[in-house]
């Protein structure tokens, strides 16, 4: 099995280098490493050079343009993604395999985030675990993805990779990836695949992020 990992990246000089130390450190090491730079204009590329990735470049702004590129450049059959702010316990590798491995009907995998730099950590843990993960299963009947902590097949992407809703800002493209693949088998949520994250996008999860969540949930049926 070969775990290709992809890194959407803009302007993130002040986190990048943290997450890829974090990598570097695995108990089993990525295959592979995509730095998907969406127009950073810092130091963000002159750090990432610094380390044996690849490094391809997305002119279209959006994160799910971002990630869409470095998924279709990825060579390795299970693709894993991360955020430049994220950092992966030793172990994230190992249970991503494990969990492909353990059953083959798995097409996609995610887990929670914590916050590594906010007093009340387990905030966020909650909220992924119980809020974004338990009341999107209930809503959709099956589990969401979490884009800062998932894994899929490369094949199952590559079904998909047309008619994801890219353009469409307005939709969460986690969870709109979720619909387009749930036909395929099943998405696995792991509570213990928790990987830490930075507390800078707070506001964001309690505005914006229903916002989204909401639209998408009502576009369900026009997207597949």
């Amino acid at each position: 099995m070969k775990v290709s990992v992809v890194i959407p990246v803009y302007n993130e000089e002040k986190y990048i280098k943290n997450c890829l130390d974090s990598l570097m450190n695995q108990t089993e090491k990525p295959d592979e490493i995509i730095i998907s730079n969406n127009n950073s204009t810092d130091r963000t590329i002159e750090i990432v050079k610094n380390y044996n990735v690849k490094i391809i470049s997305e002119h279209f702004q959006g994160i799910g343009y971002a990630r869409n590129a470095g998924f279709n450049s990825a060579s390795g059959n299970i693709i894993a993604r991360c955020d430049a702010d994220t950092l992966p316990s030793p172990d994230w590798i190992y249970k991503i395999k494990k969990a492909f491995t353990e059953n083959i009907n798995v097409i996609a995998l995610s887990g929670p985030g914590s916050f590594y730099d906010y007093p009340y950590a387990n905030i966020n843990t909650l909220f992924t675990k119980l809020l974004y993960f338990k009341l999107t299963r209930i809503a959709l009947g099956y589990y969401p993805l979490f884009g800062a902590n998932m894994a899929i097949k490369k094949s199952v992407w590559n079904k998909v990779k047309d008619s994801v809703c890219t353009e469409n800002i307005s939709l969460h493209e986690d969870m709109d990836l979720a619909i387009h693949i749930n036909k395929y088998g099943k998405i696995q949520f792991n509570p213990s695949l928790i990987i830490k994250l930075s507390a800078r996008r707070f506001s964001y999860y309690l505005i914006e992020y229903p916002i989204r969540w909401f639209k998408t949930l009502r576009a369900k049926h026009n997207i597949v």
